[in-house]
């Protein structure tokens, strides 16, 4: 018998203002949906998912959840009014004997319940509203760019946790390994329509590919048929005297149909313009250490950058890659070692936390107010590379219109302030490009076009990023900051990094042939040691899942500490005394498993 679906919405409309953003669309979300939301920036993929968890009423149509089915939704900007901390916020609406679940997602996502609301970061709040959701464990959630903030270990720790989770879930993202490891099916937003697809994100831009190419041969005939029709008008006139109105209703209705259609948005019309060549050596760094608080951030570093290099610097969030940048570019004297800059450098920097803009001037005042790009005060012109342009006719270069021109920046989503801050950099000339996480919010189309320009870039990147599939696409070498100091230079993107260090994961869908061929030495070590493939890897990851069944029997035991818990609520006391003597035995008997395969392996 067919399970009833979590969610279904029907002929929904939806207007703010102006253009509706939906008309007339229908979805349904079922039981253990694994499910892509993709579009455009600025198509509503936030307000659809909004709609879905009722956060948003439509103008008109129904959404209905099953009885008893909840609906979970992460919060761009949760408030937090009212709570001490982090680990409060991510906690509230949950039964005592949940409450550890957050430290055990806290942990998982890096971020410290403990934080003080009124001084944690976006991102901080962001990971701590995603903490809250994954607690929660709803039947459906919804989770929208919950890989921003997050460094890679954090995203692959999150990428497990949703493919174990038996929920339901709707998922934004501009992470493309991200997407299609774990979806199995695509809803895709395209100029207020959402068409529904059977199949994961890896099969996206194929599917999108050829419903255009349907679409541009059905506008072609149509284009045909109107040409043939309205010569015939023509002809008919002046061959017969007499018009057959029919046909001319007919041209009519074409004409009407063809002015409904609604263009496609084209992409950005991004370029950098790499300016003066630079040196053939861009930088030299020799024995370069650093230390902040004792925390060490590199330990006698050398690296060597020529002209045309695209390196990415990864790690975890906080290990130091924006200040090892930093001291690479001079900005910061390193406690030991030296660096040597090469001639005739022009830097641009993209910064992450979009510094760069100010949220309360419009996007005209932005373009026209900055002495770098050689304008001020209330020019409406811009210098784009040497050359002047209207600052309105610059903008819609970058798919904004003339009525987002003159609004303040502070009304842009975050993809659209990304768009703004390319705007403001490809506008003037370099040879040395910094990007920090410049992939946050870009919707796919846009990420696509960034790393082909990138590569046609005649200068040098330095770049930061947690997306596996841009650095794979875009870095010819990768620098690892491991901690303690530790930075080791790697030839190629990500997937190289991983394989030449043996890493201890491997993302879904990133490395074939290289994976195949690892696994069969895996395979070979197995056999000889005794233990058969599935036995070696089970043993690799039993220490894992012991230490996890530890940490929540050190919660549950916390809890159950409280002497007053079985008087105030003798039903938390008995769940949580069940989960303790559940998670007792399951560590029994891993600790029982891995000393039986530990004996086999010697």
């Amino acid at each position: 018998m067919a399970k009833a679906p979590l969610l279904q919405i029907s002929d929904i409309a939806l207007t703010f203002g102006g253009d509706p953003i939906f008309e007339d669309l229908s979805l349904v979300v079922h039981p253990g949906d694994r499910v892509a939301l993709v579009g455009r920036n600025g198509s509503g993929k936030s307000t659809l998912m909004k709609v879905m968890a009722g956060l948003v009423l439509p103008d008109s149509g129904t959404r209905v959840a099953s009885p008893g089915v909840q609906v979970g939704y992460m919060e761009q900007d949760p408030s937090m009014a009212g709570f001490a901390t982090l680990g409060d916020y991510a906690a509230s609406g949950l039964d005592i004997d949940e409450a550890y679940k957050v430290d055990m997602v806290a942990e998982g996502l890096k971020f410290d319940p403990a934080g003080d609301v009124n001084t944690a970061s976006g991102g901080e709040r962001r990971r701590a509203a995603l903490a809250k959701l994954m607690a929660e464990a709803p039947e459906l959630m919804l989770l929208d760019e919950p890989t921003n903030h997050l460094d890679i270990e954090a995203i692959a720790w999150l990428e497990n946790e949703l493919k174990t989770t038996r929920a339901g879930f709707v998922l934004i993202s501009h992470d493309r390994a991200f997407l299609r490891a774990l979806t199995r099916a695509t809803l895709w937003i395209d100029r207020g329509q959402v068409r529904r697809a059977e199949q994961g994100f890896e099969h996206f831009e194929a599917w999108r590919d050829k419903l255009w190419e349907e679409e541009d041969q059905q506008r072609h005939k149509l284009n045909r048929k109107i040409k043939a029709e309205a010569r015939w008008a023509v002809e008919g006139i002046s061959a017969r005297r007499k018009r057959n109105q029919g046909r001319v209703r007919a041209l009519q209705e074409l004409r009407a149909e063809k002015a409904s259609q609604i263009t496609r948005q084209g992409t950005a019309a991004m370029a950098f313009d790499g300016g003066a060549a630079s040196g053939k050596k861009v930088m030299e760094a020799f024995g370069l250490t650093k230390a902040y608080d004792g925390k060490s951030i590199v330990k006698n570093f050398d690296l060597t950058v020529q002209r045309g290099d695209r390196i990415a610097f990864v790690g975890p969030n906080g290990v130091g890659k924006t200040t090892l940048i930093k001291m690479l570019l001079g900005q910061v004297d390193p406690d030991e070692g030296s660096i040597k800059l090469g001639t005739n450098l022009d830097i641009a920097v993209f910064d992450q936390s979009r510094a760069a803009l100010n949220e309360d001037m419009t996007l005209w005042e932005n373009l026209a107010n900055d002495p770098e790009l050689g304008v001020s005060g209330k020019s409406d012109q811009v210098m784009v590379r040497g050359n002047p342009k209207h600052v309105v006719g610059y903008l819609k270069e970058f798919l904004f219109n003339e009525a987002q021109a003159r609004a303040p920046v502070r009304s842009l989503s975050g993809g659209e302030k990304a768009r703004l801050l390319l705007a403001r950099l490809m506008a003037r000339e370099s040879n040395l490009l910094v990007l920090d996480e410049p992939t946050n919010d870009l919707d796919i189309e846009t990420l696509d076009l960034l790393q082909d320009i990138l590569g046609d870039y005649d200068g040098t990147v330095l770049l930061v990023s947690h997306d596996r599939d841009f650095l794979d696409r875009v870095a010819t070498t990768t620098i690892a900051m491991e901690g303690n100091g530790q930075a080791v230079v790697y030839a190629g993107g990500w997937t190289d990094y991983r394989m030449q260090r043996g890493g201890d994961f491997v993302e879904a869908k990133e490395a074939t042939k290289p994976l195949a061929k690892k696994e069969k030495q895996t395979e070979k070590k197995a056999a000889k040691s005794g233990l058969s493939f599935t036995e070696k890897h089970r043993l690799e990851e039993l220490p894992s899942v012991i230490d996890q069944l530890n940490a929540e029997i050190k919660k549950l035991e916390e809890l159950l500490a409280d002497p007053d818990l079985f008087n105030k609520h003798p039903l938390k006391f008995e769940k949580a005394t069940d989960a303790l003597v559940a998670r007792q035995n399951a560590l029994s008997d891993a600790e029982e498993e891995w000393l039986m395969l530990e004996e086999k392996a010697g």
